[in-house]
């Protein structure tokens, strides 16, 4: 069966287009905490709470005082979300300028699991990222996270394409088999080299 054509992109934020990385968090809140980073990185987890926190279905306050308790933190919600802010990195400049380059022979958007705290940082930090896609569809705001199939019929719907006509670019395994399970055309990023090939095959430079 043929392959439809592509005709539009969805990109991954965090670990596809900018870089994150949960030990800097960790070693942030080190100092605040009564665990050794051994035991911080024992017991963070990206539990129900942490899902429930991206779906907007609780507060930062909510899963910032969780943390407090389960990661033995001094219950100072700033120095919490100064830490929590330390997730990110650079941008990933080379997937970045080909996601430029694609905007100029289709749709390019971005879908991030993500909340309201790191959406105001990823906002100011990242301006020519933002700038480089049309629609950034976050998880907080639809009520919905990858990898599941609801977000993705929710963010095909928004973009008006079919499902099987979006190519989508994300670096956790778990979300790319949940897109390509809802029909997208589904390409597990480990590095700019991966999308760079992905689009050649279909053909933009």
């Amino acid at each position: 069966m043929k392959t439809p054509k592509v005709q539009a992109l969805l990109f991954d934020l965090g670990g596809v287009l900018i870089d994150v990385d949960f030990n800097r968090v960790l070693e942030h809140w080190l100092p605040i905490s009564r665990l050794s980073l051994e035991e911080l990185k024992a017991t963070f987890r990206l539990d129900l709470p942490y899902e429930q926190h991206e779906r907007g279905e609780i507060t930062a306050a909510e899963y910032f005082a969780y943390l407090a308790a389960t990661l033995q933190l001094q219950d100072d919600p700033a120095r919490i979300a100064e830490g929590w802010n330390a997730i990110f990195g650079d941008e990933i400049t080379e997937t970045v300028a080909l996601a430029q380059a694609a905007r100029a022979q289709m749709p390019c958007y971005v879908f991030s699991n993500t909340n309201p705290t790191h959406q105001v940082a990823w906002t100011a930090r990242y301006p020519r990222v933002i700038e480089a896609f049309e629609r950034i569809f976050v998880s907080s705001e639809m009520g919905l996270r990858k990898p599941e199939r609801k977000a993705f019929e929710y963010v095909a719907h928004a973009m008006n394409v079919p499902l099987s006509a979006i190519m989508f670019f994300d670096d956790h395994a778990g979300n790319v088999e949940g897109a390509a399970a809802a029909g997208l055309q589904a390409v597990h990023v480990r590095g700019p080299s991966d999308v760079r090939a992905a689009l050649q095959a279909i053909g933009v430079a």
